[in-house]
């Protein structure tokens, strides 16, 4: 059972038995994987704070073949997203970002591409979590949409089509200054979730959370 060592954003965890965890994680190197933490529930876990939603860790774990579940030994913190987990509004982005990864990554197929736009677009937040949050979120939506192949024409109106167009184009950083609201692209950022649900077959939890802002 050989031992590995990925940088990795946690997506989502769930309880196992009384003390254990299970852990949705995407790797840089592998993808999104699964694990199986022990322990992780109980104070002086090992894993700490490092199982946080999106932290950005570096994880320890032994993958069997044929086996879906790792099994994680330790992790060690590189960002925590706690900051912005204290804030409601930026904690509702926080969720949408994960749910969509968590929905539409496969299995243990690498993704390099997805795992920098997950940290490019946790680090816009972590400079301007109010002011940025619906730009992350229309950002990655459609680099999200568009790395997992389904990015069809876009239908919608002409501002909102131009702003599309210099994402594709740009780092997050590095956008047009404009004041950013829940109403800027409002009709890009809903096409895009509505691509992103009939692709997965079910509703996002997060998105009437998020609309309700």
């Amino acid at each position: 059972m050989p031992a590995r060592e990925s940088e990795a954003l946690i997506l989502r965890t769930y309880p196992l038995k009384e003390a254990d965890l299970i852990v949705s994680f995407l790797t840089r190197d592998q993808g999104k994987l699964r694990g199986v933490a022990k322990r992780a529930r109980r104070p002086k876990s090992s894993f700490g704070s490092g199982l946080e939603r999106l932290s950005h860790v570096r994880m320890y774990y032994f993958q069997r073949e044929n086996r879906e579940l790792v099994n994680l030994d330790s992790c060690d913190l590189i960002r925590s997203q706690f900051h912005l987990l204290a804030d409601y509004e930026a904690g509702i982005v926080l969720d949408y970002l994960a749910e969509v990864s968590e929905q539409l990554l496969p299995p243990n197929e690498p993704n390099e591409r997805f795992f920098r736009l997950l940290t490019a677009v946790l680090a816009h937040l972590d400079v301007a979590p109010r002011a940025g949050m619906w730009t992350a979120a229309a950002y990655f939506s459609l680099w999200a949409v568009r790395l997992s192949g389904i990015l069809p024409e876009l239908r919608v109106s002409p501002e909102s089509r131009a702003i599309a167009e210099e994402m594709l184009q740009k780092p997050i950083g590095q956008l047009s200054q404009r004041e950013w609201s829940k109403a800027t692209a409002a009709d890009l950022r809903r096409f895009l979730v509505r691509q992103v649900e009939a692709h997965t077959e079910r509703k996002l939890l997060s998105v009437p959370l998020l609309e309700a802002l």
